[in-house]
């Protein structure tokens, strides 16, 4: 490094006023690197290492056998007599979170071992979100109707962190996840990263530092022939990008076979000729160009999201880049594509989404998977609904990783301080002291306010529990924006059971507008429950379904009507109604009311006939060990027959 005397009195007048140098001194003072290399701004090689526990809500095994005498044990890993219901061996893994906590806790969790039991992970594929307003919403179909699901104030909030900030955020939220995809990959898989224009060009070379450039096998570009809307300058956008990576030097790789047409069957030596339906044909190696059909609305797979993707697409991806048994996973699950055809090519999977209506699809969409696969004979594996365990509250509240422990604890008092106490004033509650974890007071009840960016589970609501009984306290109010999968109705009737009146609310995204606020027009509504009754007679029992108190709110009729141009119509949710709100050509507005009785709400039910029949068994560390042992949680998990 040579530096005059001038450019060295620049950099020390420049640190003296702390400002950046100019780029320029990049170069000057350091080393040249011969390579080229992708820089943003907070690039860093921290990589999150959290092991946070999985939490198993639901085990999925349908459809079961139907008499109980066909349910004895079987020495094979399927029971062929009852058409290939799994009875031991892998379970496939669905888990609703945030993926950066999900791939650290399955890297250097105890799950790894079971993981690595199987052979790894041979094939990861992901599409993860470039383009917020396609990847949050999903399209909902009510009757005639659709209404356009908006994303939760977690999703809203992934949004800000990761694309709100520009591409430097993107990048860097891409670079941390596929350094851990990288390390859980098996030495022999491969990884397939989905995109189109908007992204293409950042994740081709952040893809290349992670991976190494040695590592590239195949940029594919997917082509379809429907879709690609005309540009006013410019050609119509009719692709996406599939970039496929390696991990180690011999990656599996099975070489996939595609049709090429041809005007006629004469003048070819050596080459076997076929014909079907559409004509003569010859079969040639896969190249690098796909054509397949982006999906449609009549298509029977489609289920509503945007950003779905054909399961040819996927078929030819596994196919080649697996085999039977092996592990697949897509960690930016949405509605479940990849895990469905791996599902129906015998291969296990893992799949994750941040959305609770994402999971909630691929759930119904592999049930779907398993009475197909049941009805022609084929096998097919159980599956687990999971969430992540405590969170750590530092990794979700955006504090300075940098600065000292007493500092970052400091930063958050002070964040959860003005947080808390927005919603206690939009709730009408009074601030409260002296209790652990409660931090207010409505009438007669006690208030606990659940974090903003991440759901409240059984171990917040255990410790509100613990604390009132403590105080003689027997009304509490929980307020936040996400509950946990599975944490009610069992949680209420264990509160019950101690004496304690617990009401769970939702906070409605309304609190975030000032006006709203002032106005008293912020509603905090309970969490939809169903309303059961029972019939008994003699010693037989039936189960009625007598009502589905649905509280969701989306937009308002008043917000629609003024907002409306004549000749136009908007679907609204308030308090659990589809409320249909048009305006004629002359101005004059009417309401339908859509949701035409309770049951339109349901979109699939379970029962399970035993419950506490299988304990929720978590594996942690021991103290002051690198084992794991196992522990009851001191639940059960629902067992969906």
């Amino acid at each position: 490094m040579t530096l005059t005397q001038e450019e060295i009195r620049d950099v020390i007048r420049f640190l003296q006023e702390g400002k950046p140098l100019p780029d320029d001194y990049r170069f000057k003072l350091f080393a040249d690197k011969r390579e080229v290399e992708l820089v943003w701004n907070g690039k860093t090689n921290e990589i999150t290492n959290v092991v946070l526990p999985f939490q198993i809500i639901e085990q999925v095994d349908e459809p079961r056998a139907e008499k109980p005498e066909d349910t004895k044990s079987q020495l094979s890993l399927f029971d062929f007599d009852q058409r290939g219901r799994q009875i031991k061996g892998w379970t496939n893994k669905l888990i609703w979170g945030d993926n950066k906590l999900i791939l650290s806790s399955l890297k250097n969790g105890p799950l790894r071992e079971e993981i690595e039991k199987e052979g790894g992970i041979k094939l990861i594929y992901i599409d993860p979100p470039f383009d917020v307003g396609a990847d949050f919403s999903i399209d909902i179909e009510i009757g005639d109707e659709t209404l356009t699901k908006e994303p939760s104030v977690i999703e809203e909030l992934a949004y800000r962190d990761t694309w709100g900030k520009g591409a430097d955020s993107w990048i860097a939220m891409m670079y941390e996840r596929l350094i851990l995809m990288r390390d859980l990959l098996a030495n022999d898989g491969s990884i397939y990263v989905h995109c189109d224009w908007r992204v293409s060009g950042y994740l081709r070379l952040t893809l290349d530092e992670v991976f190494g450039k040695d590592n590239f096998v195949n940029e594919i570009i997917w082509f379809y022939k429907t879709g690609g809307v005309p540009e006013r300058v410019g050609f119509s956008k009719k692709h996406d990008t599939i970039y496929l990576y390696k991990k180690g030097i011999s990656p599996i790789f099975n070489p996939q076979k595609e049709r090429s047409y041809l005007s006629h069957r004469y003048g070819f030596k050596n080459i076997q000729i076929f014909q079907d339906e559409l004509g003569f044909y010859t079969e040639i190696s896969t190249r690098d160009v796909w054509d397949f059909s982006a999906l449609r609305g009549n298509q029977p797979e489609v289920i509503g999201y945007p950003t779905q993707k054909p399961e040819a697409l996927l078929e030819r991806i596994i196919k080649a880049s697996s085999n039977e048994g092996d592990i697949v996973a897509d960690f930016f699950a949405g509605s479940g594509t990849t895990l469905a055809v791996a599902e129906k090519l015998g291969r296990k999977w893992i799949g994750s989404d941040l959305s609770k209506f994402a999971i909630h699809t691929s759930r119904k969409r592999m049930i779907s998977v398993q009475r197909e696969l049941k009805a022609s004979g084929k096998d097919y594996r159980a599956f687990e609904v999971l969430n992540l365990g405590k969170y750590e509250r530092q990794l979700y509240a955006g504090i300075n990783p940098s600065l000292s422990n007493n500092q970052q604890k400091a930063q958050l008092a002070q964040k959860e301080k003005e947080y808390i106490s927005l919603i206690l004033r939009a709730y009408k509650a009074q601030a409260a002291e002296g209790f652990t974890h409660f931090v207010g007071k409505k009438n007669n009840r006690v208030v606990a306010v659940g974090p903003v960016d991440l759901p409240v589970g059984r171990n917040f609501v255990i410790e509100l529990l613990q604390e009132a009984q403590e105080k003689g306290l027997t009304k509490i109010d929980v307020l936040a924006f996400e509950f946990e999968m599975g944490l009610f109705p069992h949680i209420q009737e264990e509160a019950r059971d101690k004496g304690i009146d617990l009401s769970l609310k939702y906070i409605p995204r309304d609190v975030f507008d000032k006006r709203a606020v002032e106005k008293n027009q912020v509603i905090f509504h309970d969490v939809a429950y169903i309303e059961v009754k029972p019939h008994i007679k003699g010693n037989s029992v039936a189960v009625e379904l007598a009502d589905f108190s649905v509280f969701y709110n989306q937009d308002t009729i008043a917000h629609a009507e003024s907002e409306l141009k004549n000749g136009s119509s908007k679907l609204v949710v308030e308090t659990g109604q589809i409320i249909k709100v048009a305006k004629d050509k002359n101005g004059i507005v009417t309401r339908t009311v859509l949701t035409k009785k309770w049951t339109d709400w349901i979109d699939y039910w379970a029962v399970d006939f035993d419950f506490e029949n299988k304990k929720e068994i978590v594996r942690v560390k021991k103290d002051g060990s690198d084992e794991y042992e196992q522990v009851w949680t001191g639940d059960y998990v629902f067992e969906n027959e």
